[in-house]
Formats: structure tokens, sequence, C-alpha cells
């Protein structure tokens, strides 16, 4: 990782949603509860939909610099995710990246794309807290929302991702592990215009 991820901090939580201790423990008594009724389990364990997607943020915009066509660029410090057109012409999105700590730089590839994705909890997240879920399945209590854009170096996953959120208010703020939160009405968008195998430079 570090020969091609430059982080702020050795210890960085991949692939989790940076939730606090508190949220997470309401968030499994809650699916533990759901495990005894199992017409909501199936529902929960089929994607249910979120009674709302969120906003749309996409705006086109010019950029300064030229990149291929296809190319993600993420922008941290602006929290923003550009999708180029061609040119320097890109659609424009808002999200959320990395808390302090956790912000990274790099460029990598889309790997993999995944519709309602499960979530497993990475293993050194599962050593900050055990209360944690093994898996946590599609729905309205996934922390990666719609879609899932999963970010490789090679054939290897970096374990971060471009993803969708249950937290909408986290969508442009620093508050996540690493990975790319947006609104899941925009990482619907995206996860339809993205290639696999797409450049993603991360600044």
């Amino acid at each position: 990782m570090k020969a091609f991820l430059h982080g702020s901090s050795g210890s960085m939580d991949r692939g989790g949603a940076g939730f606090g201790r508190g949220r997470w423990m309401r968030a499994v008594l809650l699916l533990s509860a759901l495990a005894l009724t199992p017409v909501a389990t199936g529902a929960l364990a089929g994607g249910t939909v979120p009674r709302s997607l969120g906003p749309k943020t996409s705006t086109v915009v010019m950029l300064e610099k030229k990149y291929p066509t296809g190319t993600i660029v993420v922008a941290s410090q602006e929290r923003t995710l550009d999708l180029v057109l061609s040119g320097n012409r890109a659609i424009r999105y808002r999200i959320g990246v990395g808390r302090d700590g956790f912000r990274w730089s790099g460029v990598v590839k889309v790997g993999r794309k995944t519709e309602w994705p499960d979530w497993r909890p990475p293993a050194e997240m599962k050593a900050r807290a055990p209360e944690l879920p093994e898996l946590v399945p599609p729905g309205p209590f996934n922390p990666l929302g719609a879609r899932g854009i999963y970010l490789y170096r090679g054939s290897a996953d970096t374990l971060y991702r471009i993803h969708g959120t249950n937290e909408q208010s986290t969508v442009g703020q620093f508050a996540s592990s690493g990975c790319f939160r947006m609104s899941n009405a925009d990482i619907i968008d995206l996860y339809e215009r993205v290639t696999v195998g797409a450049t993603v430079i991360v600044k």
C-alpha cells in the first residue's frame, strides 16, 4: 500500500465508513432485532431502497488540466470528484472524504462495480470496534449505500471505495476512513457513467 498510496496516517481504516462506536452499537442492535423477523431480514438482504436517494450535486465544469476521457479526479481538500467527459470538460460531484489521519493520495483504477453492495468491516476496524457485525447486507443500514465502485492497484483491492451512503449529512465533509462518499443519487449517476479499468487520481 505504501508503494502507491500516500496517507496522512499509518493507521488507515480501509474500506470503512468512519462511523462512531455508539452509532454502530445502535445499528448492531437494530440488525439483531431484524434477525428475529424473517420477513424484515429478507427485505433487508434483498436491498431495500432508502426513502430518499439524497440530492443530485452534479454540474459540468472546465478543468485547468486535460485528462483522458473517463478519468476520475478526486480533490480531497475541495471535497469534489470530477469525471472527465473530454479534454478538460468534466462532471463534478460533491463528496465526503477521509477525516484527519485518513486522507490519502495516489493513482489507482476502478477494479469492479457493484449495485447495492454488502459491507464487511475490515480486520483493523474490527480490532478497534469488536461490536461491529461481520457483514452488513445491502439496504438502508449499509454504509456503502446504493452503489460501490472498488478501487484497485493492478489486481490488488486497495479496500478503498467510491460509494453511496446512509448518512447524507456527511457528504461534503471530512468524515470517512479513507473512502469517498456520495449521495445515493450521485453514485447511481456516476456508476452508470464510469467504466471498469478507468484511472482514478486522488489528490
